[in-house]
């Protein structure tokens, strides 16, 4: 077991990073970003939801919407968990809404959308449908915060991020997933997209933690990444593609950290 001690060097590196990537508001709780969320060893527990509301038609948000830890589960239009590119969203997310303490429950449909920067604060996906959120902005100076949560159960992606901008995940865990975050390989409009991934609990089966375009200007940063029943070390923790604006599948040109597009080193993952 490796210790997640870090030396005061790398805790002011990971504070300069998150300073770096404007992230604000509900998304950062001042502290905690250092305390590592399964520091002890053990993946945090899921948590009980309060009631269940079944979702009919996708629910817009601006401002904040509290669901107070309830299950929301698509019903009738909604009513699907498959791949389809088609489904709609349960939530919509509007430029700077906050949408915190919801359990996605199954069927998921196609889980979150954010329209431009959001917060998706203690966000928990029971079962991934076609993805769990993806990131949909326009704007480079748009920045998507995930804070706490977890995924479990995603065919292929849990994040995708088809927009411009930032996206900072910590405090997540993910278990049995294809990717967690996916830079859109093949989108009509493609953008220079910036990703953190700090203070994150991984467990396998799954296989690649972030997936990005070299090609585009892509970077991927990896911090604090404890990584779980992957004795083997098959999952790939940064994979590098490159993309396209003409919807043919991505080429993957490498993996592992280079410095450059894939930002880590052995000492920000630990195997557990």
């Amino acid at each position: 077991m490796t210790s997640h001690k870090r030396k005061t060097g790398r805790r002011r590196a990971v504070i300069g990073g998150l300073s770096a990537l404007a992230v604000t508001g509900a998304a950062v709780v001042a502290g905690t970003l250092l305390a590592p969320a399964g520091a002890a060893g053990a993946v945090p527990a899921w948590p009980q939801a309060k009631g269940d509301k079944p979702v009919a038609a996708t629910i817009e948000v601006s401002g904040t919407y509290d669901g107070k830890l309830q299950r929301f589960h698509g019903t009738g239009d909604l009513g699907s968990d498959g791949q389809s590119e088609s489904q709609k969203p349960v939530f919509v997310l509007k430029d700077g809404a906050v949408l915190k303490n919801v359990v996605i429950g199954t069927p998921a449909a196609d889980g979150v959308h954010c329209l431009g920067s959001c917060t998706l604060q203690n966000v928990w996906w029971e079962n991934v449908g076609e993805d769990a959120a993806t990131f949909k902005g326009t704007s480079p100076s748009a920045v998507y915060a995930v804070y706490g949560g977890g995924a479990k159960s995603a065919s292929d992606k849990v994040f995708q991020f088809n927009g411009a901008g930032k996206l900072v995940v910590t405090k997540f865990q993910v278990s049995d997933f294809g990717k967690l975050v996916r830079s859109c390989g093949n989108c009509r409009k493609q953008y220079k997209r910036t990703i953190l991934i700090n203070d994150v609990d991984v467990t396998a089966p799954g296989k690649s933690i972030v997936g990005v375009n070299a090609n585009y200007g892509d970077t991927a940063t990896l911090r604090n990444i404890r990584i779980h029943g992957d004795a083997k070390k098959k999952l790939k923790p940064c994979t590098r593609f490159t993309g396209n604006d003409t919807g043919k599948e991505p080429r993957e040109i490498g993996t592992g950290p280079d410095g450059t597009t894939c930002r880590y080193s052995a000492g920000d993952l630990s195997y557990r």
